[in-house]
């Protein structure tokens, strides 16, 4: 690598490993704000999708912004929001507060990402493209293992607070290479940002998911609760409509043609579903019914972490071989029976016998998809096309978590109880059981000759 290369891979890196340890820090951190600041289960669910309703809505209108402003002067104006809604939420005093502050830290988060990706595909070509990627995926995937462990360990010891006040470092390090980089920003001529489809996207996603969240609390008969998911529904429905006819679309729905892009991206809608789910309650369930610490909670799923970073490879190999399907349907059904295994836990929780066993399940499952679903989806369209590709499915696995952890509220009446667990439990096996048959029924193994090359990047879980 050249010295810009490496310093453009480096920023690439960093940027995005402040929006990745931001969405996997956040659910050890919710049984201490809950208990300083105040608030129920909706309180908590409200705290992780504010960030995702303005992650999932935007990552696709961050393309078209990159390409209108510049790669360089969106991703600093994202890593200058990002640290500065970090330290609000540090801050902040109340839990409205930083449910709102999560909203805006989202919006932030949508411009580091794809724009961090945009820099690594103008800067490198061919293999050397393949590579960096490779890095990008290999580097933002500790934020996974790092993410979890650091808040536990500041939960702890010294304060949830600190889990945001964090991002200031990496954010800093990131400003200062983009000095030392030197670039001045590409712009692409002729290029308009479709912001019709951005307020119809957070509309329509906002309103249902208010609606689930805050039906427990008001009611389905509510006019509190019914507006908003009528209002949402028909936001997404004309977000739809205008999508086809819209001149610079923000979701060019003609990739969906495609059958295998189309199927893959129903199926991680219900496997990324099922990961957002599982993950938020049984971290909670631990802390608060089982009584486990926050770093004790963090570290349950550390193995699923490291074994996605060292299989992925290996199975992403595998998969080129004897092609995507078999391992996108075995993955999530195994997947599926770790999160059956949990079943066993009661109020009196042993991590060795009751958690352990299934995790490894989930584990060998999981590295057994990720790797094969993203090159199934990216390799059905062409090489030009992979960035938005791998941005549609970004955003799809965003929007899984986002409805998933609002579904909480429907299936957990009142407190948390080891019933309601199971039934959350039973829930997200069955939206990895079918995310590995949507596989299965919908996925094509390509042929030599319509395979392609194009470079495959995970979505963001």
């Amino acid at each position: 690598m050249t010295r810009d290369q490496r310093l453009i891979l480096t920023i690439a890196i960093l940027a995005s490993f402040v929006a990745f340890l931001d969405g996997s820090v956040i659910n050890v951190a919710l049984p201490a704000i809950r208990d300083e600041l105040g608030g129920g289960l909706s309180t908590q669910q409200w705290v992780v999708d504010a960030y995702l309703i303005t992650l999932g809505s935007l990552i696709l209108l961050a393309g078209s912004l990159s390409d209108v402003f510049g790669r360089i002067v969106i991703l600093r104006t994202g890593l200058i929001a990002f640290g500065v809604v970090s330290l609000l939420i540090a801050v902040a005093p109340t839990a409205e507060l930083v449910i709102v502050l999560r909203g805006f830290q989202g919006v932030a988060g949508a411009l580091l990402v794809p724009s961090s990706l945009a820099l690594i595909m103008s800067t490198f070509r061919g293999s050397a493209q393949a590579r960096a990627i490779g890095q990008w995926t290999a580097w933002t995937s500790a934020a996974f293992i790092i993410g979890p462990l650091l808040g536990g360990i500041f939960v702890d010891l010294i304060s949830w607070r600190l889990v945001f006040a964090i991002n200031v470092l990496p954010i800093a390090v990131t400003m200062w290479l983009l000095v030392v980089l030197g670039h001045k920003d590409e712009r692409k001529k002729n290029t308009r940002i479709d912001y019709l489809g951005a307020v119809l996207g957070i509309v329509g996603l906002g309103g249902p998911v208010f609606a689930l969240i805050e039906q427990g609390n008001y009611g389905w008969d509510s006019p509190a609760v019914f507006v908003p998911l009528v209002v949402g529904v028909l936001s997404l429905a004309a977000f739809i409509w205008w999508q086809k006819r819209a001149p610079h679309p923000m979701l060019p729905l003609e990739l969906f043609r495609q059958r295998n892009f189309s199927m893959g991206n129903i199926a991680t809608l219900f496997i990324y579903g099922g990961l957002a789910l599982g993950g938020f309650i049984v971290v909670v369930y631990l802390q608060e019914v089982a009584g486990f610490g926050a770093t004790q909670a963090a570290l349950a799923f550390l193995p699923s972490s490291i074994a996605i970073i060292v299989l992925s490879s290996y199975f992403g190999g595998l998969s080129g071989k004897f092609g995507p399907r078999i391992f996108m349907t075995l993955g999530p059904v195994l997947a599926s029976i770790g999160y059956v295994t949990f079943l066993s836990m009661q109020e009196s929780v042993n991590y060795f016998t009751q958690v352990l066993p299934g995790v490894l399940l989930f584990s060998l499952g999981m590295s057994m998809t990720v790797a094969p679903l993203t090159s199934a989806i990216l390799g059905a369209i062409s090489a030009p096309q992979a960035g938005i590709g791998s941005a549609v499915n970004n955003a799809v696995s965003r929007i899984a978590g986002l409805i998933s952890v609002a579904l909480i509220g429907v299936i957990v009446v009142g407190t948390l109880t080891v019933d309601n667990f199971h039934r959350v439990i039973i829930l997200t096996a069955a939206l990895l059981f079918t995310g590995g048959v949507v596989s299965f029924l919908g996925i094509r193994n390509p042929t030599p000759a319509s395979d392609d090359s194009a470079v495959s990047t995970p979505p963001l879980a």
